[in-house]
Protein backbone atom coordinates (compact mmCIF):
# COMPACT_ATOMS: atom_id res chain seq x y z
CA UNK A 1 0.00 0.00 0.00
CA UNK A 2 0.89 3.78 -1.40
CA UNK A 3 2.61 5.60 2.01
CA UNK A 4 0.00 8.58 0.66
CA UNK A 5 -2.87 6.26 1.06
CA UNK A 6 -2.22 4.66 4.68
CA UNK A 7 -1.21 8.44 5.69
CA UNK A 8 -4.91 9.34 5.47
CA UNK A 9 -6.48 12.33 3.79
CA UNK A 10 -4.47 14.19 0.64
CA UNK A 11 -4.09 17.66 0.50
CA UNK A 12 -6.52 19.85 -1.56
CA UNK A 13 -3.99 20.45 -4.05
CA UNK A 14 -2.80 16.91 -4.30
CA UNK A 15 -6.44 15.74 -4.64
CA UNK A 16 -7.16 18.42 -7.20
CA UNK A 17 -3.45 17.38 -9.19
CA UNK A 18 -5.35 13.78 -9.00
CA UNK A 19 -8.22 14.74 -10.38
CA UNK A 20 -6.74 16.62 -13.65
CA UNK A 21 -4.79 13.40 -13.91
CA UNK A 22 -6.95 11.39 -13.64
CA UNK A 23 -8.62 11.68 -17.10
CA UNK A 24 -5.05 11.76 -19.11
CA UNK A 25 -1.43 12.88 -18.91
CA UNK A 26 -0.81 16.70 -18.45
CA UNK A 27 1.55 19.17 -18.65
CA UNK A 28 2.00 21.85 -15.65
CA UNK A 29 -0.28 24.58 -16.97
CA UNK A 30 -2.88 22.30 -18.84
CA UNK A 31 -3.17 20.60 -14.84
CA UNK A 32 -3.28 24.57 -13.40
CA UNK A 33 -6.58 25.13 -16.07
CA UNK A 34 -7.92 21.92 -15.22
CA UNK A 35 -7.85 22.21 -11.84
CA UNK A 36 -9.32 26.47 -12.26
CA UNK A 37 -12.09 24.51 -14.43
CA UNK A 38 -13.12 20.93 -11.74
CA UNK A 39 -13.48 23.24 -8.90
CA UNK A 40 -15.39 26.18 -10.87
CA UNK A 41 -12.54 28.93 -10.45
CA UNK A 42 -12.30 28.12 -6.58
CA UNK A 43 -9.59 26.68 -6.45
CA UNK A 44 -6.51 29.12 -8.31
CA UNK A 45 -2.92 26.93 -7.95
CA UNK A 46 0.20 29.02 -8.45
CA UNK A 47 3.03 28.18 -10.34
CA UNK A 48 5.07 27.70 -6.68
CA UNK A 49 2.24 25.12 -5.39
CA UNK A 50 1.74 23.11 -8.13
CA UNK A 51 5.53 22.30 -9.10
CA UNK A 52 6.49 22.42 -5.26
CA UNK A 53 3.17 19.56 -4.99
CA UNK A 54 4.23 17.74 -8.42
CA UNK A 55 7.72 17.12 -7.15
CA UNK A 56 6.34 15.76 -3.52
CA UNK A 57 3.80 13.45 -5.07
CA UNK A 58 6.51 12.09 -7.35
CA UNK A 59 8.71 11.46 -4.53
CA UNK A 60 5.39 9.58 -2.87
CA UNK A 61 5.14 7.78 -6.10
CA UNK A 62 1.73 8.87 -6.73
CA UNK A 63 2.57 10.55 -10.26
CA UNK A 64 5.63 10.20 -12.38
CA UNK A 65 7.02 12.25 -15.73
CA UNK A 66 5.56 11.24 -18.72
CA UNK A 67 7.61 9.99 -21.76
CA UNK A 68 4.91 10.84 -24.08
CA UNK A 69 3.51 14.01 -25.53
CA UNK A 70 -0.09 14.10 -26.84
CA UNK A 71 0.83 16.20 -29.82
CA UNK A 72 4.82 16.13 -30.09
CA UNK A 73 4.61 18.55 -33.58
CA UNK A 74 2.63 20.99 -32.01
CA UNK A 75 4.14 20.88 -28.26
CA UNK A 76 6.96 22.77 -26.94
CA UNK A 77 9.55 20.07 -26.24
CA UNK A 78 10.27 22.17 -22.90
CA UNK A 79 7.03 21.07 -21.48
CA UNK A 80 7.39 17.99 -18.98
CA UNK A 81 3.85 15.77 -18.78
CA UNK A 82 2.68 14.02 -15.97
CA UNK A 83 0.97 10.67 -15.47
CA UNK A 84 -0.84 9.13 -11.95
CA UNK A 85 0.47 5.96 -11.14
CA UNK A 86 -1.37 3.11 -9.55
CA UNK A 87 -0.19 4.66 -6.57
CA UNK A 88 -2.07 7.82 -7.24
CA UNK A 89 -4.88 6.01 -8.33
CA UNK A 90 -4.98 4.24 -5.30
CA UNK A 91 -4.59 7.25 -2.97
CA UNK A 92 -7.54 8.93 -5.37
CA UNK A 93 -9.40 6.70 -4.68
CA UNK A 94 -9.53 6.56 -1.23
CA UNK A 95 -9.92 10.12 -0.84
CA UNK A 96 -13.05 9.82 -2.72
CA UNK A 97 -14.54 7.06 -0.79
CA UNK A 98 -13.61 9.77 2.81
CA UNK A 99 -15.87 12.17 1.42
CA UNK A 100 -18.37 9.71 0.42
CA UNK A 101 -18.27 8.76 4.13
CA UNK A 102 -18.68 12.47 4.59
CA UNK A 103 -21.04 13.26 2.95
CA UNK A 104 -23.48 10.27 3.88
CA UNK A 105 -22.67 11.26 7.47
CA UNK A 106 -23.71 14.85 7.17
CA UNK A 107 -26.61 13.27 5.32
CA UNK A 108 -27.88 11.22 8.40
CA UNK A 109 -27.59 13.85 10.33
CA UNK A 110 -29.34 16.55 7.91
CA UNK A 111 -26.48 18.46 7.62
CA UNK A 112 -26.92 19.35 3.77
CA UNK A 113 -29.66 21.12 2.33
CA UNK A 114 -32.83 19.10 1.45
CA UNK A 115 -31.13 16.20 3.16
CA UNK A 116 -33.34 13.25 4.19
CA UNK A 117 -32.44 10.94 6.64
CA UNK A 118 -32.83 8.17 4.54
CA UNK A 119 -30.95 9.51 1.09
CA UNK A 120 -27.40 8.05 1.00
Amino acid sequence: MSRAVSQGPLTPAVLHILLALAAGDRHGYAIMKQVAADSHHRVKMGPGTLYGSLRRMIDAGLIRESDTKTDPELDDQRRVYYQITGAGQAALAAELDRYREVVAAARRVRALPGASAHAV
